[in-house]
């Protein structure tokens, strides 16, 4: 970050401050639900493959949900063409973006869309293999968690075990890397990954698009909040109420929603993907979902899994944000970025003069030197001295 920006982040910190705690220690299963445990592994269908890939392989393995409950997840290893390098292939754990919440939405279940083709395709070529999870409960027994970061990172982690135990040519290096609902688990996975499995070699994370400072939203919860000129909203939050409902049953957060409200639950969680929801539901606000304001208790529960971590991590970060995000708007981020800055994270800040899906393939010329230097144990650039950071 330039010395201005970083002025001007601290500046921003001090006037709004969100304080993140740190996370707790996670709950060891036992037997066969241990984290990482593989119950199944088969080839990936054809339709499914990508180019330039010498294997694909479809796991389903054990990893922790909301409360840390045991729950089962889904998802993909790409293994790159050519012979390993000595101590295996170093390993990137993708986590996706927004797809929706109905188990059919799961990528892992469906032909990889061009960005994801171009995207992976990028990392397999640098020489890493790629594991990308479908996250508890899409397209796995129980209900999609959406946004509830502590549940996806353990995913985003787990997977890295579960690719391990069934591909003898993986390293125990690895990095985390994700953008936009992908970003969130990534800023999770980098704030838990070194205490959740210190048995592997976790080197840093790259996360792009991160949803941030939702939850300062939260108290305008209800039948008046405004209509916001951003795109995909009231889907977003119908996913994080759908979750939130499922994980915590005592909330009752049926109570909370008007009869709409409740049907566009109802359909995300078993219909809709994120796509078709956002179209059906284009022109219905926040507020119409919603029958009376959110009360303490559940603004609570709420940020207790939104909430990004803004301290306690232990390896370098690269996070990028598109300046023309109507998804993820950048003053969130810029006010993530200032947190972080306050509290002593090491960690690059890049903009980019692209919208949100344009923010992946826009960062790449910085993230990819970055991740480089992670896998080779040296230093990456962060802090001003980065080229492209504003």
């Amino acid at each position: 970050m330039s010395s201005r920006l970083r002025r001007f982040l601290l500046a921003a910190s001090t006037a709004a401050t969100v304080v993140a705690g740190a996370a707790a220690p996670a709950a060891a299963a036992t037997g066969n639900e241990a984290p990482g445990s593989v119950t199944h592994v088969q080839d990936l269908p054809a339709d499914r493959w990508l180019p330039g890939i010498a294997k694909a392989s479809l796991l389903t393995y054990w990893s922790q949900g909301p409360q840390d409950a045991p729950m089962l997840s889904t998802g993909v290893l790409y293994l790159p063409e050519g012979n390993a390098p000595a101590g295996g292939w170093p390993v990137v754990s993708y986590a996706h973006g927004t797809v929706g919440v109905a188990d059919q939405c799961a990528p892992s279940s469906n032909p990889p869309l061009d960005r994801t083709v171009r995207s992976f395709g990028h990392w397999l070529s640098q020489g890493y293999a790629v594991v990308a999870t479908d996250y508890v409960g899409l397209g796995t027994p129980g209900v999609h968690p959406y946004l509830d970061g502590r549940s996806a990172a353990h995913s985003v982690i787990d997977i890295v075990r579960a690719a391990r135990s069934t591909e003898p040519s993986l390293s125990d290096k690895w990095v985390a890397m994700g953008q936009s609902q992908g970003g969130q688990a990534t800023m999770f996975t980098a704030r838990l990954a070194t205490e959740y499995a210190p048995e592997l070699d976790y080197r840093g994370a790259v996360a792009t698009g991160v949803p941030s400072n939702i939850e300062n939203l939260l108290p305008l919860g209800g039948p008046a909040f405004p209509k916001l000129p951003l795109k995909g909203t009231t889907v977003y939050i119908a996913n994080v109420l759908d979750g939130l409902r499922a994980a915590r049953p005592d909330l009752d957060v049926d109570s909370y929603l008007t009869p709409l409200g409740k049907t566009i639950l109802d359909d995300v969680e078993h219909d809709l993907c994120y796509s078709d929801a956002r179209t059906k539901y284009a022109d219905v606000s926040i507020g119409q979902l919603l029958s009376r304001p959110l009360d303490a208790t559940i603004v609570g529960a709420a940020r207790d899994i939104l909430t990004v971590p803004t301290s306690g991590y232990d390896r370098p970060i690269f996070i990028g944000q598109g300046l023309q995000d109507i998804d993820v708007p950048a003053p969130l981020t810029l006010k993530l970025a200032a947190d972080l800055a306050l509290n002593g994270v090491d960690f690059a800040f890049h903009t980019y003069p692209t919208d949100h899906l344009g923010t992946v393939p826009a960062s790449e010329k910085d993230s990819t030197p970055f991740v480089a230097a992670l896998f080779a144990g040296e230093e990456p650039c962060t802090g001003s001295s980065c080229s492209g950071s504003s």
